[in-house]
């Protein structure tokens, strides 16, 4: 070590070919990172149809075909040149980039690591086509004839045939080719125009034609995701403040144990930005079963000198000039979208597949809201249950309140319903009243003019309620169901009350907090008091609660506190208080809701239907489970074999 001090090598410049190497490595990590390149160079160029070719999960060939504008004989020897581009000429185009690639570096960068080849014709005739070939060297691009018609074929063959450390961190063929698939997926998704076509180890797996009609958008995302993405989304369009916002968000029923179905585009430039999946994340909150990840294909169109896309070498980061309001402006989008998630004439939404199973909707079974084990809240932890004096818990009463006074269900029998109640008669009574009560419980005429979620026809064990409307048979989870209904009943009463009650501690809570938390804590002043929250800066490394919002007076101060500045600094926004009132509001909604194996008349149970049609977000629970499910005539008819 001390000789390596003593004698430091001389500052010399790299070798150019060394240097695309060390550009590859943030640029070419496997070969979907080249197929993404490729195919960017493709769309700037103006194509309409764009082939992609791959063999062996793209280790021994990568294709992509156009029909853009190509590539003239005379620009052709520098296009395999670092830092050269047709796309930008100045720091203004920078500020403002519209194209998909600006950096003259992706294909040095692959050049330098393959044995790559460009044919390229600018012109109608086909035999005036060039081509350039490099294979890893640092030698000069060498141009020669080529017939090809107008447009630019680029074939990358033996990727890291130079380089066999990174070749060997290149995984199964099938692996990698299902990178290099979601790479296809990405941009075909970002260009409805354009006709798209994969093929792997000459195999055709997606032969997209072009479209720009909602239909054929829906046809494509169907053939590229699925057709149940499409049954299960709503579409969503919103423009304000010189953003606009498009696209397709998934149901809350309709999450993915993992994050596999989220594509988010500004500009037609796919992103994965973390300002982007936090006010997603917000907009899901309480709609979303634990742990499952949501669905959207969003499409954000907005000024591009108001968004920076030379963050990372990958262009997979954007950075904002407004974060705040892009962030408000996602959320409050998403938000009212998932609001009108609750039965509807014209949104008959099943979760059966054609042979009458139930789709993957993250439920667990018949297993009742009120038995599923969730962590405590703090304040509960403590201590602290709702049958504590308001004294200890100001803020609760009022809650208690805003229960006693909801009237969910029918008014005359709101209150018997909620009172523990004798058990149940024997079961030839019962027999004997169902039968009078679902005599009553359907209308005479036409059964098709029933409303969304149809006339109850009896309960089944206590835990779900049968109804009947022109699709077939709905089945209703009538606790979680009746949860959500006194939940967002609470919210809104929460909300429209004036301002949020807040109790000053008795003793100040001192926290140690970082210098960029205090920074943050101080610019952020008034956007905390509007909290709630008294926060003073009594150091320049401590912080002092003064307040808190009454509902969470037995709150941890030091874990609210320190959440709510992560996000007021990378979000310039904080859900933390509102999540952990809600969360309060949610426990309180589910123990006061109708329980298991409670008997309701068939008035009540058709009150509760009413009030699901009524109800935003009453197609989830507070958990995010799905309240209600239906089951069509056509899949009863599978079931028993009727017409076959």
């Amino acid at each position: 070590m001390s000789e390596l001090i003593s004698s430091p090598t001389r500052i010399h410049v790299l070798d150019p070919r060394l240097a695309n190497q060390i550009a590859a490595g943030e640029v070419v990590e496997r070969p979907s990172s080249v197929t993404k390149e490729l195919i960017e160079n493709a769309i700037d160029a103006g194509s309409q149809r764009i082939e992609v070719e791959i063999e062996q999960g793209g280790a021994r060939l990568i294709k992509v075909r156009d029909d853009g504008l190509g590539i003239g004989e005379q620009d052709l020897p520098l296009a395999l040149a670092r830092h050269a581009t047709s796309k930008i000429n100045s720091l203004e185009d920078l500020e403002g980039v519209s194209s998909l690639g600006f950096r003259g570096e992706a294909l040095a960068s692959i050049s330098s690591v393959s044995r790559l080849e460009l044919i390229s014709n600018a012109e109608e005739d086909p035999r005036q086509g060039w081509r350039v070939v490099a294979e890893g060297r640092g030698m000069e691009a060498r141009v020669t004839p080529a017939p090809h018609p107008r447009g630019t074929s680029v074939a990358v063959r033996d990727l890291f045939f130079n380089t066999p450390a990174r070749r060997k961190f290149l995984r199964t063929e099938k692996t990698e080719f299902a990178h290099v698939e979601e790479a296809f997926r990405r941009q075909a998704l970002s260009r409805y125009d354009v006709a798209w076509v994969l093929r792997h180890n000459q195999k055709v797996v997606h032969q997209l034609p072009p479209g720009v009609t909602p239909a054929a958008r829906e046809r494509r995302i169907a053939s590229l995701l699925g057709k149940n993405f499409i049954e299960h989304a709503r579409y969503i369009e919103r423009e304000a403040g010189g953003l606009r916002i498009s696209g397709w968000v998934g149901l809350p029923t309709h999450s993915r144990s993992q994050a596999d179905q989220q594509y988010f585009f500004v500009n037609g430039r796919v992103v994965r930005d973390r300002l982007v999946a936090h006010a997603v994340r917000q907009a899901y909150r309480d709609v979303l079963y634990n742990g499952r990840h949501p669905v959207f294909v969003l499409y954000l169109e907005l000024d591009p000198d108001v968004v920076d896309v030379n963050v990372h070498p990958t262009k997979h980061e954007v950075r904002f000039r407004d974060g705040r309001m892009v962030h408000d402006f996602l959320y409050s989008s998403l938000h009212h979208c998932l609001a009108s998630s609750k039965p509807a004439e014209e949104e008959q939404s099943t979760s059966y597949g054609h042979e009458g199973e139930v789709a993957e909707a993250g439920t667990t079974g018949n297993t009742n809201e009120a038995d599923v084990q969730t962590p405590a809240p703090r304040w509960q932890q403590q201590g602290m249950a709702l049958s504590d004096s308001p004294d200890r818990h100001p803020g609760a009463e009022r809650v208690r309140r805003f229960m006693q006074g909801y009237q969910a269900l029918h008014p005359d029998h709101e209150e018997s319903l909620l009172t523990p109640q004798p058990s149940a008669p024997s079961i030839n009574t019962s027999k004997a009243t169902e039968v009078r009560e679902v005599a009553q419980a359907m209308p005479e005429h036409d059964a098709t003019t029933a409303p969304p979620l149809g006339f109850a026809l009896g309960q089944l064990h206590g835990v779900y309620i049968l109804a009947q409307n022109a699709q077939g048979l709905v089945l209703v989870d009538m606790h979680a169901a009746h949860e959500r209904i006194v939940y967002e009943r609470m919210k809104n009463q929460l909300a429209a009350a004036d301002g949020i009650d807040t109790q000053p501690l008795l003793v100040p809570v001192s926290l140690a907090a970082s210098r960029a938390e205090v920074a943050t804590a101080e610019s952020e002043r008034d956007a905390i008091a509007q909290l709630g929250v008294e926060l003073d800066v009594a150091g320049p490394e401590t912080l002092l609660v003064r307040q808190l919002p009454a509902l969470l007076a037995q709150a941890d101060p030091e874990a609210l506190i320190r959440q709510m500045l992560e996000e007021l600094s990378r979000f310039g926004r904080t859900h933390q208080v509102e999540a952990r009132i809600h969360e309060l509001l949610s426990t309180m909604a589910c123990h006061g809701s109708v329980r298991a194996n409670r008997r309701l008349t068939i008035d009540e149970m058709n009150a509760l239907l009413r009030d699901m049609e009524r109800t935003e977000r009453s197609d989830q629970c507070n958990h995010g489970r799905p309240t209600w499910t239906q089951m069509s005539m056509k899949a009863l008819d599978r079931l028993f074999l009727r017409g076959q």
